[in-house]
């Protein structure tokens, strides 16, 4: 896997996370730029698509608002564990 391989998965596990995070909380793109310090909500909406690459203050600020630490923004999602049947 190559540097740009590697990119493109970071910015997968932060879009897939912030939206989870987002809705978590209940709150509209608009209203999480808001309260990450007035970023713009097609700042968040262009991360949460994967197309922008923020800035480290971008990324405390979110992380702040959404009460998580900046790396757990790039965390991979959980294998999912499959349940052996019961009999």
């Amino acid at each position: 896997m190559g540097p740009d391989t590697t990119t493109r998965l970071d910015r997968a596990d932060l879009a897939r996370n912030l939206k989870r995070l987002r809705d978590k909380r209940g709150w509209s793109q608009e209203e999480l730029a808001g309260e990450a310090g007035d970023l713009r909500q097609a700042a968040v909406s262009e991360i949460e698509t994967g197309r922008a690459n923020p800035t480290l203050d971008t990324l405390e600020r979110l992380a702040t608002a959404l009460g998580v630490r900046v790396r757990d923004l790039f965390k991979p999602p959980r294998a999912r564990r499959r349940s052996a049947p019961r009999g």
